[in-house]
């Protein structure tokens, strides 16, 4: 739970969680983790109470690290070790990423900003042609941190202009160039105030 002393953290055998935190009395959903990932290591890594709240989405199954025995833990396994320290830079570095698309004004330049992260994490994708995310409505509210039907009305929009089209499970945009161009303008406007 929020603003408890983080003395453990978990690695995600199976099932789902969801992770929550409290923002102006609306609780949102900052990410959904699965099998192979891990949570609650923030906390023990910078000794300070639990940023947010896990929630089970399914049956979950989880493996607990204490902090007492961590380290002898990372001398002991150093594949372990490593493995971690992936989970760990990769975390903080997805934190900062959605951290960059909350803070940004506009609405349409969040749920722009959510596109661009998505086509930057999949390596396989050419970003000079059209590409296709594997992500729901839903999904781009949460990491945009905005209510689904204000998202519904920008993507409705987008999809109007011929930027992207729209389906049940994915997104297909037109030129993500486009959307990296003006996130990254707007963001430079932002910052040279």
């Amino acid at each position: 739970c929020e603003f408890e002393p983080g003395n453990e953290f978990y690695f995600i055998q199976s099932g789902r969680v969801k992770i929550v935190k409290i923002i102006n009395n609306t609780e949102k959903t900052l990410d959904i983790l699965e099998p192979g990932d891990v949570v609650g290591e923030m906390a023990l890594l910078e000794e300070q109470p639990r940023s947010a709240s896990i929630i089970a989405l399914d049956h979950v199954k989880l493996l607990k690290f204490r902090k007492e025995n961590f380290d002898a833990l990372l001398q002991g396994n150093p594949q372990l070790a490593y493995k971690l320290l992936i989970i760990f830079s990769k975390r903080i570095y997805d934190q900062k990423r959605r951290l960059m698309i909350l803070l940004l004004e506009e609405p349409q330049m969040k749920v722009m900003d959510v596109m661009n992260m998505l086509a930057e994490q999949d390596p396989h994708l050419d970003l000079q042609e059209a590409v296709t995310l594997k992500v729901t409505i839903q999904e781009v509210a949460n990491w945009a941190g905005m209510p689904i039907e204000e998202v519904q009305k920008i993507l409705g929009h987008l999809n109007q202009l011929g930027k992207i089209e729209l389906f049940a499970d994915k997104i297909v945009v037109k030129n993500i160039r486009d959307f990296q161009r003006l996130v990254g303008s707007r963001r430079k406007s932002m910052y040279s105030m």
